[in-house]
Order: C-alpha cells, then sequence, then structure tokens
C-alpha cells in the first residue's frame, strides 16, 4: 500500500476513533493483547524468518537481539497493551480551567493527534506499543518498520487490526506500510496535511535523517550515550552491580550505559575488579591514560569513543578527578537520554541530578529503568531527548496534543 492511500485511510479512521468512547478503546487494546497471545506462533515463526535472514546478513548479535522474539517477549508485548489498556482515558480530560473577567470560561482540553506516522527499525515490540498508544489515545497510525522486521509486524499487525475489526473499531486506525523501498519512508515524512507528526525510533542516521527530511512536525526520539558516574563516596559493590546491570543486561538498547566515569579517590582499587568482571561478562573495554595505568591490557579511548553510542559490548573508561569534571564529560559528550551517579554523598547527589541536563536521571539505580514499562506508563512510544513537545518516555498523556474550549454568553471582544 502507498503512503498516500494509506493515510487517507488513516486519517478517515481517526475520525471514527476520536468519537468512541474511552471503554471501546480500552476494549479493543484487550482484545489486541488478547490476538496477540492468540496468534503468537504465527508470529514467532515470522519472526525466526527475520531472525535467520538477518544471520546471514552478518547482523551483529546486540542487535538481533532487538528483532528477536521469545515466548516471554511475546507476553511482554501482551502485558504492555493490556496496561495501557487500563489507563485512565486522557481524551477530553480538562488540564486547566478559568474564568475571565468579562464572563468568557476557557477549559484547556486533551485532545487526539489524529494520524501519527512511526517510523522504526528492527524491534518489532515496537509494532504492538505504537499501535496500543495510539488507538488508547485516540488517533490513528501508520507504521514503517525496519525491514528486518517486515515478517514479524506484518504478523503483529494483522493481529492488532483483527482485534479493531471485532470490537468495532475501524481496523484502519492501525496501518503498516510493509513497502521496503527506503522512499516508502520519505513520502511518510513529506505527507503534510495527512500526517499529523512522525515520530522516529532508531538509530542516529534514522533519527538525522527524519529530522532533515520531515515536512510533517517530529517528536524526535534520541539516541543514548549514557554514563554511570561512581563517585568517592559510591558504595562499591552497588557501584559494581549498577555498571554490570546498565551494560549487560540488553547491550544494544538506548539506555545501556557507553562510558563509566570513575573518581580518582576509588578508582585504584574500584577499577581493577569491575573490569575484570565486565571482561568476564564479554565487555570490551577502553580507557583513558590513568584507566590504562590502573588495568592491564586496556585499549586507549580515543575522543570518538567518548561521543559514540556502540549499542554493543564496548565500554569506554574514565577516571575523573571529581564531581564537576564528571557533570561538564556528561554535558559534553551526553546525548540528554540517561544518566546516573552513584554516591552515598546525598549533596554530590543533589548536585548532579540538578545538573546534568537530561531527559531521566539518577541515583543509585541503573539507567536500564529508562523505559515506559518500568515507569508505569504500560508501554512508551519511544524516548524523547528533546525538550519539546515530550521529553523522556512518552506514554500515553505524551500521545496526545490540547485545544481551547471557550465558553461564552455572547462577549465581544471591546
Amino acid at each position: 500500500m502507498k503512503v498516500a492511500e494509506a493515510a487517507g485511510r488513516a486519517r478517515q479512521a481517526a475520525r471514527r476513533l476520536a468519537k468512541a468512547d474511552g471503554s471501546s478503546r480500552s476494549e479493543a487494546l484487550m482484545r489486541m493483547a488478547d490476538r496477540v497471545l492468540e496468534e503468537a506462533e504465527e508470529i514467532l515463526a515470522a519472526n525466526g524468518q527475520d531472525v535467520e535472514a538477518a544471520k546471514g546478513r552478518g547482523v551483529r548479535p546486540s542487535l538481533l537481539d532487538r528483532l528477536q522474539l521469545s515466548p516471554e517477549r511475546m507476553k511482554d508485548m501482551a502485558e504492555g497493551l493490556r496496561q495501557v489498556a487500563q489507563l485512565p482515558d486522557p481524551i477530553g480530560e480538562v488540564m486547566e480551567r478559568w474564568r475571565q473577567k468579562d464572563g468568557l470560561w476557557i477549559e484547556k482540553v486533551r485532545v487526539p493527534f489524529g494520524v501519527i506516522g512511526m517510523i522504526y527499525e528492527s524491534r518489532p515490540n515496537v509494532t504492538a506499543d505504537a499501535a496500543g498508544l495510539a488507538v488508547k489515545a485516540g488517533s490513528a497510525v501508520v507504521l514503517r518498520g525496519g525491514s528486518d522486521a517486515l515478517r514479524t509486524n506484518r504478523a503483529i499487525v494483522k493481529a492488532l487490526r483483527a482485534a479493531l475489526r471485532e470490537t468495532g473499531l475501524p481496523e484502519d486506525a492501525v496501518i503498516l506500510i510493509d513497502d521496503p523501498d527506503r522512499s516508502a519512508v520519505d513520502d511518510l515524512l513529506t505527507a503534510k496535511g495527512l500526517i499529523d507528526v512522525v515520530i522516529p525510533r532508531g538509530g542516529a542516521g534514522l533519527i538525522r535523517h527524519v529530522v532533515e527530511t520531515a515536512t510533517v512536525p517530529v517528536i524526535e526520539t534520541g539516541v543514548g550515550n549514557c554514563h554511570l558516574y561512581v563517585d568517592r563516596a559510591a558504595d562499591p559493590d552497588m557501584a559494581l552491580s549498577l555498571a554490570v546491570n546498565a551494560k549487560t543486561q540488553r547491550p544494544g538498547v538506548c539506555n545501556a550505559i557507553e562510558t563509566l566515569l570513575v573518581h580518582e579517590e576509588i578508582a585504584p582499587n574500584f577499577l581493577p575488579k569491575a573490569v575484570a568482571t565486565l571482561r568476564d561478562l564479554g565487555v570490551e573495554i577502553r580507557g583513558c591514560p590513568r584507566t590504562r595505568e590502573l588495568v592491564r591490557d586496556v585499549a586507549v579511548a580515543s575522543e570518538e569513543d567518548w561521543a559514540t553510542e556502540y549499542l554493543a559490548p564496548i565500554l569506554a573508561v574514565r577516571v575523573v578527578p571529581d564531581l564537576q569534571a564528571a557533570i561538564d564529560h556528561i554535558n559534553r559528550y551526553g546525548t540528554q537520554h540517561s544518566e546516573a551517579i552513584v554516591t552515598e554523598d546525598r549533596e554530590a547527589a543533589e548536585a548532579f541530578l540538578r545538573e546534568v541536563d537530561a531527559a531521566a536521571v539518577y541515583h543509585n539505580a541503573s539507567t536500564r529503568f529508562t523505559d515506559g514499562f518500568q515507569f508505569g506508563f504500560g508501554a512508551e512510544i519511544g524516548i524523547s531527548t528533546q525538550k519539546l513537545h515530550a521529553r523522556g518516555p512518552m506514554g500515553l498523556k505524551e500521545m496526545t496534543t490540547y485545544k481551547y474550549v471557550v465558553r461564552g454568553t455572547g462577549q465581544v471582544r471591546p
């Protein structure tokens, strides 16, 4: 299906969807969850074909992990839909209300976007998350996933559209552009008047292309060059546990850390053990000169390493003289995604949380928690690193806009 046709059909569906009450949209999401599990065998079979094809192209393991589904991940997908279904309906919420001196009542009311274009790479769970959030928020969504996951996305969207049809909502509220030609992406980005907003989710190249090409408004989800800073007052065991989790639990995701910063006072005792543990888990270490003095056989970290989102089991390590140096490093090289400090010094923690410019900042916790599901949003459309219109994990409310409703009794402007 061509983008113009898909967007036109989605526009019609969005108008019908906006009229549906919240309980109908929630019912549809619950049925979506059921359908995903009922058709799990078909979806997993399609995903197996996508994974084997990706292996044949030499796709690296961390990216294969993003592509691959499992029965457990299928359950998580369904649970995300159910959690979103159970959230309060945002549409029609009066965000603010006031009365002017002339008697006008003004309300700021939450409303749907209309038609959302979603462009993403090889994570098929995004297909269900985006569809669920859009429908719950009263919008239609036009999906354009990566070619690596084409078979999987077709199977998931088939299940989601069936659920919409079975619950009396327009199935064109969820449409997949399954044309693998890259020109389809540009057609979506320039469908002004048909698409109300585009949300890209993927690597730096995709994000940059979308921002530079789109004539449709964009909500930018950014890359994650994330850091963990181990302060002089850190609990070493906690710091090691957090570093291991933030780097190795899933190296190929945007909230995994790419750089470890360590205060020079704790570095001689902490770094040798930390590096040994991470190496045992398959992590390659690239370090600054002081790191290389403290630990043998560490590769040299270049200027490029400090700015790189590896999405792989590689970690840059830098010894810093103090808290301010860590903050300065993060604000220079970070991508305003997720940053963490490990310390028992409350004053140092508060300074870090206040001065680091990022969508999510952590004290004594792993950056891996930057996720809509983990934040209690049910699911997320992505993690925004910009400051407008949303920042951080974008859940249900971030999938809406607003309008002003003004009620009068015949007032005219003097």
